[in-house]
């Protein structure tokens, strides 16, 4: 039988890497930067960075009027509402970037199969997750800041007290840290939970609205029964809630819930827990998520 003459092999100059490998940690610093970047439209199409940039403006643009009022004012010697305050405020414009952003950055991955392929080495699903939840949590917290910011510099512009000022503004940083931290993994744990972008986005706004809406409704029903005691504790079935719970207690807040009577600092440690058992949780949630999905 004749030797088959249609077979040939061609060299095409591949040759293997010789060169350092970086290994795990510059990977999930990549996917760290990468995944914060995202969160803004940074590096991706015009359309992608339309919504995150206004909603940013949109948290920037109050602080810039509530600075201008301050310096406008004669004999003003605060600015209008606290820096603890502001993130509350807002937290409509803070739900919808998180609600757009959190499946972005996790149900994208899981929709086209993709993270598979970030766990080829070196990177693992630690190093994925942590990336991730660090990233979210950053941008929020880029979100949240960024007017505290505005409003501090502008209250030394005003030449406010900077002792008051400044104590206001390291008790507001700390109090939108708390957020983002809870906020990023929460979103992150609902936007995981399924590959279709919009379902991760209904989830994350349902997760962040409706407990909001119950607890304020049932909090307004004991305050106007008489039932203040049971107001605190129902405080804790609610993310924001349980934002305001901590700062009103440790960070010299003033409370949204009825009356204005937030929780004491016994009972703000145990919101506390709970925020930080949330965020510890989300985290777990996150690596269970993965490891279930096969990944």
């Amino acid at each position: 039988m004749a030797p088959d003459t249609s077979t040939q092999i061609h060299n095409i100059g591949y040759r293997s890497y010789d060169g350092p490998r970086l290994g795990r940690a510059y990977a999930r610093k990549s996917l760290f930067s990468q995944s914060l970047r995202g969160a803004y439209g940074l590096g991706r199409s015009a359309k992608s960075k339309v919504l995150p940039m206004i909603l940013f403006a949109v948290m920037c643009v109050p602080a810039l009027i509530l600075v201008a009022v301050a310096i406008a004012v004669p004999g003003s010697t605060e600015l209008p509402i606290k820096y603890t305050t502001y993130a509350l405020t807002t937290q409509v414009v803070i739900g919808l970037y998180l609600a757009s952003q959190a499946p972005q950055s996790v149900s994208r991955d899981l929709r086209f199969k993709t993270v598979p392929l970030y766990f080829s080495r070196p990177i693992e699903r630690v190093d994925y997750v942590v990336a991730k939840f660090a990233a979210m949590a950053s941008a929020l917290f880029i979100l949240t800041a960024t007017p505290l910011l505005i409003m501090w510099i502008g209250s030394l512009l005003a030449k406010f007290d900077f002792g008051d000022q400044t104590k206001g503004f390291g008790q507001g940083l700390v109090s939108v840290l708390l957020l983002s931290l809870l906020f990023a993994g929460l979103g992150l744990v609902m936007a995981a939970l399924t590959p279709r972008r919009g379902f991760g986005v209904a989830a994350v706004i349902g997760l962040l609205l409706i407990p909001y809406g119950a607890v304020s409704t049932v909090q307004a029903v004991a305050y106007s029964t008489g039932n203040t005691g049971a107001i605190d504790w129902l405080g804790l079935f609610s993310p924001i809630t349980l934002i305001d719970g901590v700062q009103t207690a440790f960070l010299g807040a003033t409370s949204a819930f009825p009356g204005g009577e937030g929780p004491t600092a016994a009972i703000g440690a145990v919101y506390l827990l709970v925020v930080l058992a949330l965020i510890v949780g989300s985290y777990a949630a996150l690596m269970a998520r993965y490891r279930k999905a096969g990944l």
